[in-house]
């Protein structure tokens, strides 16, 4: 299917690694032009030149998104590049377990702040362009927004906050053919999560331990699909999809975790019935 994305601008945050790599690599393979807005420099740089190397066009913005001139810098300077914003994909957050015992009023400010504030500071910036290429938004939440999780207040709010945001645009912005969308992760293996499950005694018994309750495939998410439903929803042929929280997971929320494939048996039978929960 050709998505019709050839020399589309999309602006990526958080694209240096992780699901936001994948967003970035998606983009190029469709023959669109990624603008990746990070604080990794280092990282960001190797993305570009290796996308470079393949004839592909991109450019790497150095933002922190925390400072809201830095995200109008960041439009600004993808406009002057590129002349056009046909979509904006807001991604970049971290897991960073500021809960209600573990945190402090002030730490809890300071996560939610980074967590959320971004995605208004860039879909503001952008929404001129926006509005002349009646163009798309995409906001990546987590499926802790709708579970909790624990020990993770800041991040499930901020994550909460983004589907309320989402369907608040689609209607803001139905006059300008501008669609607003989210998608919700579960268990997604990027570098972040990698390093979260490095964490314990024994890694390989924790990543079981996750799998063996994701329904479809008892497997994780890849990055790649991930982005394939950003691509499609920033696409027109997701012209009528708009105010939409689509969740990505192999059934991970919606469906029966204890629901299982051995060998020998069939899906439903009764089993082990443990439960296993993470999110980075």
């Amino acid at each position: 299917m050709d998505l019709g994305l050839t020399n589309k601008v999309v602006l990526i945050s958080g694209g240096a690694r992780g699901i936001g790599e994948g967003i970035v690599r998606g983009v190029a393979a469709e023959g669109g032009i990624p603008v990746i807005v990070d604080r990794k420099r280092e990282t960001a740089e190797r993305l570009v030149d290796d996308l470079a190397n393949q004839d592909r066009p991109a450019l790497f913005v150095h933002t922190e998104l925390s400072d809201p001139a830095q995200c109008q810098q960041a439009v600004e300077e993808s406009l002057s590049h590129f002349g056009r914003l046909d979509a904006l994909v807001n991604n970049a957050g971290t897991n960073d377990g500021v809960g209600l015992a573990s945190g402090s009023p002030e730490t809890f400010v300071a996560s939610f702040h980074k967590n959320l504030h971004h995605y208004y500071y860039l879909a503001h910036f952008a929404l001129d362009a926006l509005k002349q290429s009646r163009g798309a938004v995409v906001n990546i939440s987590s499926k802790t927004a709708v579970t909790g999780q624990g020990n993770t207040s800041a991040y499930a709010a901020a994550k909460g906050a983004q589907l309320a945001l989402t369907r608040e645009w689609a209607v803001e912005l139905l006059p300008f053919g501008i669609r607003v969308n989210a998608i919700v992760p579960a268990e997604v293996m990027t570098p972040m999560y990698e390093e979260w499950l490095q964490s314990f005694p024994d890694a390989e018994a924790k990543r079981r331990a996750i799998v063996q309750n994701i329904p479809l495939g008892q497997r994780m998410t890849t990055k790649e699909e991930i982005a394939a439903m950003v691509l499609f929803l920033i696409s027109s042929h997701a012209a009528h999809i708009t105010g939409q929280c689509i969740h990505v997971d192999g059934g991970y929320v919606h469906l029966d975790r204890a629901l299982v494939w051995d060998e020998g048996r069939e899906m439903g039978e009764e089993g082990d019935r443990r439960d296993s929960h993470a999110d980075t």
